[in-house]
């Protein structure tokens, strides 16, 4: 696959690239330089990748036991619909 650069330094980038990546307009892409090459990434920086690996559980506690707590249920009790 081949983009041309446009005057101002633009480039489109091929249909499938866009779809494949689910590139959509104000998609923000972080551009790296590498050894003579021009690296465009997705960039992933949202709340939920900088929160990832911040909270860890309690050794012994489970994500379960976490969520039936905070919704102040105990093991066994239903569920409201």
């Amino acid at each position: 696959m081949e983009a041309t650069v446009a005057e101002r330094g633009q480039i489109t980038l091929p249909k499938a690239v866009r779809d494949a990546l689910g590139l959509t307009k104000g998609t923000l892409l972080k551009v790296e330089l590498e050894g003579g090459r021009i690296i465009l990434r997705k960039n992933v920086d949202d709340a939920i990748s900088r929160a990832r690996g911040r909270f860890r559980l309690p050794e012994g506690v489970s994500t379960d036991d976490v969520m039936r707590e905070l919704r102040g249920r105990a093991p066994g009790d239903p569920v409201d619909p």
